[in-house]
């Protein structure tokens, strides 16, 4: 498929039909073609799962263009190719964190960590178009690319946006009392550091606001961990849109630990952009 579509990966469970629902609504939202993806040992044992699959999608979205596609081998490699191309691909998890067709700890974190465009992890059960808001997750303005997902992704919701910004700063020991009611040098700086942090979503989002005029955004920086700042926050989010800050280790890419709680634990489903 050359046109610009949307990529699942099946394998005829539950959780791979709740990720092919999602996948086909997100493919209407984008105005893509879908492609559902089986990776199996034998082609020969594809076609029941991969027709089942098209069947519903397209009984469900007659005017979706869908293309299925039997591939020898496994599901990472399979779906970390096909995202080359693909605007977003999709797949499932079970209850317990598990990525349909695999377990999800070891394979499932493989393929968020070597997916080279959007992937949408679909946790839960609630549905895709559920009306809640959008949220985005933001380090500093090196997620240029999740926080344009994530303006696209609230314009084509006509969601709100809200923005996560997480910090933390060293201990500052507390200085002796003076006469004079003047803030310390410590004081001073984590001043300086608070206005500095607060500003991050100001400045990293203002490009994205005037290119998406629309998008009604809310922002809020929070002096806590990262990760547990979002978890929360998913709580009450119809999807949840985060870098992927990659690390190189001995055992190739790995996730960051934001990235990492998320993708385990979060209350709604995950997009993980790939930065840079």
């Amino acid at each position: 498929m050359t046109s610009r579509h949307i990529v699942v990966g099946v394998n005829g469970s539950l959780n791979s039909v709740r990720a092919s629902d999602w996948a086909a609504v997100e493919a209407v939202r984008h105005g893509v073609a879908l492609r559902v993806l089986y990776a199996v040992p034998d082609r020969d044992g594809a076609a029941p799962v991969l027709c089942s699959a098209a069947s519903r999608i397209r009984r469900r979205h007659p005017g979706l263009p869908v293309e299925t596609v039997a591939v020898e081998g496994g599901v990472v490699h399979a779906l970390a190719r096909e995202s080359a191309t693909a605007d977003l691909t999709v797949v499932g998890t079970r209850d317990g964190g598990g990525l349909t067709g695999a377990a999800f700890g070891s394979v499932g974190m493989r393929l968020a960590a070597l997916t080279r465009g959007p992937l949408l992890v679909v946790r839960g059960d609630h549905p895709c178009d559920d009306g809640r808001d959008v949220l985005l997750g933001l380090e500093d303005d090196l997620d240029a690319e999740a926080a344009a997902y994530a303006f696209q992704e609230a314009e084509r919701r006509s969601a709100i946006l809200r923005v996560v910004h997480s910090w933390s700063h060293r201990h500052i020991a507390p200085e002796p009392p003076s006469l004079v009611p003047a803030r310390s040098p410590g004081q001073e700086r984590l001043v300086r550091e608070v206005r500095a942090e607060e500003a991050v979503p100001r400045y990293a989002l203002t490009r994205l606001r005037d290119r998406h005029p629309d998008v009604v955004v809310d922002t809020r920086t929070v002096r806590t961990a990262p990760a547990d700042a979002l978890l929360e926050a998913t709580r009450e989010a119809a999807v949840a849109v985060i870098g992927a800050h990659r690390r190189t280790s001995v055992f190739g890419p790995r996730l960051g630990p934001v990235a990492h709680t998320l993708l385990h634990r979060a209350h709604c489903p995950v997009v993980l952009v790939p930065q840079g």
